[in-house]
């Protein structure tokens, strides 16, 4: 509650009573509420006291819904307010790792989001959130929006913080000059001893108010005997203004100017590194913005209602108006309507969307009016798939993250033993106990460990923020640095470097059956492979019902049909299975495969029944995408499990020269570890069920968003929009990311090897000391911003 004199007070009479306001817009707003009868509620509320709000305790049942759980561990996300420099994270993990049942504890510095698994038999989350909070960083569930909240409210509070400190420091840089002035050309006591109490009041807000952060974080970082880089702020800032209050009583000259202004530059690059971690985080709270929380519920009677999405599950039926967006994932089930996936894939053509045709989450119908069977709930959409992914990219260490953590813990330690050692030995060497002091306090504020752990949380979160903008999904930062490293890169055939659509070409039917196109149709109806697509296609009438189907990966399909086996796959399949395959058939099926054609062969009841010949083209971005990575050094290399010809003449088509051919999905699995035990390390592009074994073997897995579902749960990398080119950009982009942060540890291990023995020799000034570490920090944030362009 603030006092406001009468002389400023706006003044009003309602209902014949004279009332004081401070300002027009509270005069309004009684107006207001008086108008409306609504202030009888305020006339209630009689326990109402004056201040903040007094500080409510975290309660489990908050994040009940963030929490995973397999049955004996459980798993959450939350994001940690406090969190001030590498050494927090250190603390958070170290202290975390250190309670009974706690399997795993990650903090991300540059999102202060943080990643807990537990043992459910062991430990509680009550317990957790307890000791987070004892330590002094208040947990908050991770909801819409409420990092970007964070951050901005992190944001203003520093900016509040530095607006004081810049102000009273540059009235204090006036009167320290003239102190400056007086110490060279002499001046009065009287003078000398007014412009030292002045500064003395100058400074007190800055070190105080503005500092005081930093004080608290230092006191609790002692009291948690874990030393963080606000201790040697506040030791720095607290030695001078302490030692300038003591000479001021003893007759010796005052530092208030290098208390406050270590605060103010330090609170400026705070402020700097607040900004680009809200701007980073905004990317991604921009996607999460694209999905609606209300959608229009279609009841029995076809009538519609506005309902929070929370309360719509599957099977619900639900209707999207031109220009509004898709809320959930779903099926048309009427109308027709022009829909911009951008967002998704990249491509700004809009897509037609009809009876049947499949939608998604935060896309845009443009024009016309839908009906759409949702296929599952808010947190089931493609899209929160996608956030999940983004943000446990975010949340997922990097390996060469371990060298700042390493450093983390014993850092700040060092550097007070450091300091202490500088002290000592000036002092031994007969300087002056100012000198002394100041050279002291220069290595305390000089050194810098919030370099070190920006140099890779923030250029990963920015890096991925940055390809998945363009439909690029990394699951960690690990994964990124994988990708960074690859010296070989190893495609599938179909589907990946082919369009995965091929088209019935040559029909043999050896008489067999009277029902041989027929009998294949509907066996090949119940695969999933693209060449059983096309052979189901290529039958227009009814299909047959099949008994005990089966899919043998990597070598074709089987079935019981009106009482006969009937098998159609590869050569390999039919002989596995000891059917006899005829010189003449084998010849056949060595002229389809010389022209470019899969083979599929086909038995009835163990007699050669058929052939079949397919032709799948290449794509058109194949060859772009080979010519660019061909152009970073890279190795190329075909594994397929289709014949030998057909790999050699789609290979000869796109340029590659390595192709191994005939490859079932253990084979693929062991090429690919033969590839790493000889020293490469591996990218494995692939798209189907029989990929999955290679794709979890190779460094990287990387699928496509037409990909399989078994397919991109077992890769690192999704690449939702179709495009074969976006391959070389993550490539490209992920070596980008990580010479980034090379440079970022090298400047900041650089940075304290330089930097830290200049203060301890008395080079540098503390004020000067302040300025240098505040710009370490915004050097790194600087040089990982790069990486928002592709």
């Amino acid at each position: 509650m603030q006092e406001v004199p009468a002389s400023a007070a706006v003044t009003a009479v309602i209902d014949g009573e004279t009332r004081n306001f401070c300002c027009h817009g509270c005069l309004g707003v009684y107006e207001l509420i008086h108008s409306q009868s609504l202030d009888a509620f305020y006339r209630q509320r009689c326990d109402w006291q004056p201040g903040r709000p007094a500080f409510a305790a975290v309660e489990a049942k908050e994040f009940a819904g963030d929490i995973v759980s397999d049955g004996s561990k459980s798993r959450i996300e939350m994001l940690l307010s406090g969190i001030r420099c590498a050494s927090c994270v250190w603390l958070v993990e170290k202290v975390l790792s250190r309670l009974d049942g706690i399997v795993s504890a990650r903090v991300n510095y540059a999102t202060h989001r943080a990643t807990i698994v537990w043992r459910n038999d062991v430990v509680t989350l009550d317990a957790i959130l307890k000791t987070l909070s004892g330590i002094g960083y208040l947990p908050r569930p991770v909801r819409h929006g409420t990092q970007v909240e964070l951050f901005s409210a992190e944001k203003r509070d520093l900016l509040l913080r530095f607006g004081t400190a810049g102000f009273f420091s540059m009235q204090l840089m006036l009167i320290i000059a003239a102190l400056y002035a007086g110490f060279f050309q002499g001046i009065e006591h009287a003078y000398r001893l007014a412009f030292q109490l002045i500064s003395w009041a100058l400074a007190t807000p800055v070190v105080f108010y503005s500092g005081f952060p930093f004080i608290s974080n230092a006191l609790r970082s002692i009291k948690n005997r874990a030393l963080n880089m606000d201790v040697l702020v506040a030791l720095g800032s607290l030695s001078a203004y302490f030692y300038s209050v003591a000479m001021i009583f003893t007759g010796g000259e005052v530092f208030f100017d290098t208390s406050a202004m270590i605060v103010t530059f330090i609170l400026l690059g705070r402020f700097l590194e607040a900004g680009s971690r809200l701007k980073a985080g905004s990317a991604l709270a921009a996607l999460a913005d694209l999905q609606p929380r209300e959608a229009l519920l279609v009841d029995a009677n076809g009538q519609t209602t506005l309902t929070p999405l929370e309360r719509i599950g599957e099977g619900a039926l639900i209707e999207v108006l031109p220009g509004d967006r898709v809320p959930l994932d779903g099926a048309v089930t009427s109308g027709e309507a022009d829909v911009d996936e951008s967002m998704l894939t990249g491509e700004s053509a809009p897509v037609t969307k009809s009876a049947g045709s499949t939608v998604y989450a935060g896309t845009c119908a443009i024009t016309g009016r839908l009906r759409i069977r949702v296929s599952g709930n808010a947190k089931q959409t493609l899209l929160a798939s996608i956030i999940r992914t983004v943000e446990e990219a975010q949340a997922r260490k990097a390996p060469i993250q371990g060298v700042a953590d390493k450093v983390a813990g014993w850092f700040v330690p060092a550097t007070i033993l450091l300091a202490t050692a500088t002290f000592a030995w000036w002092r031994l060497a007969g300087a002056p106990p100012v000198s002394a002091l100041m050279n002291a306090v220069s290595v305390l504020v000089i050194a810098c460990p919030c370099a070190l752990g920006l140099a890779t949380p923030l250029a990963i979160l920015v890096g991925t923020t940055a390809v998945s903008r363009k439909g690029i999904l990394v699951k960690g930062g690990d994964i990124f640095e994988s990708v960074s490293k690859t010296t070989t890169v190893v495609f599938d055939k179909t589907g990946t470097i082919t369009r995965g659509a091929p088209a019935l070409t040559d029909t043999f039917d050896y008489g067999v059956s009277s029902r041989f196109m027929q009998c294949c149709a509907s066996l090949e109806s119940l695969s999933r492979h693209p060449a059983g697509r096309a052979i189901a296609e290529g039958w227009p009438g009814e299909m047959l019902p099949v008994e005990a189907f089966r899919a043998v990966t990597g070598m074709g399909v089987s079935g019981v049909i009106s009482g006969e086996a009937w098998l159609a796959g590869s050569r390999s399949l039919l002989e596995k299975e000891e059917v006899a395959i005829s010189d003449e058939c084998l010849a056949e099926a060595a002229r389809l495969e010389a022209s470019g054609k899969t083979t599929v062969f086909v038995a009835c009841d163990r007699k050669l029944a058929g052939l079949f010949g397919l032709i799948d083209e290449l794509r058109d971005d194949a060859r772009r995408m080979i010519e660019a990575l061909r152009a970073q050094g890279l190795r190329l290399m075909i594994l397929t499990g289709d014949n030998a010809g057909v790999a050699r003449y789609i290979a000869g088509r796109c340029g590659i020269t390595e192709v191994r051919a005939g490859l079932d999905p253990i084979g693929k699995a062991d090429a690919i570890r033969e590839l790493k035990r000889s020293g490469e390390t591996v990218l494995m592009a692939g798209d189907g069920i029989n990929d999955a074994p290679a794709l979890t073997e190779a460094d990287t897995g990387v699928t496509f968003g037409t990909a399989t579902g078994i397919a991109i749960e077992s890769a690192g990398v999704t690449i939702m929009n179709d495009d074969l080119e976006l391959l070389g950009t993550l490539l490209a982009h992920s070596r980008k990311c990580f010479a980034v942060i090379r440079q970022n540890l090298a400047w900041a291990f650089g940075y304290n090897l330089i930097a830290v023995p200049l203060a301890v020799t008395g080079m540098l000034h503390p004020i000067v000391s302040a300025l240098l570490m505040a710009t370490s920090s915004l050097v790194v944030v600087g040089n990982s911003l790069r990486l928002r362009k592709l």
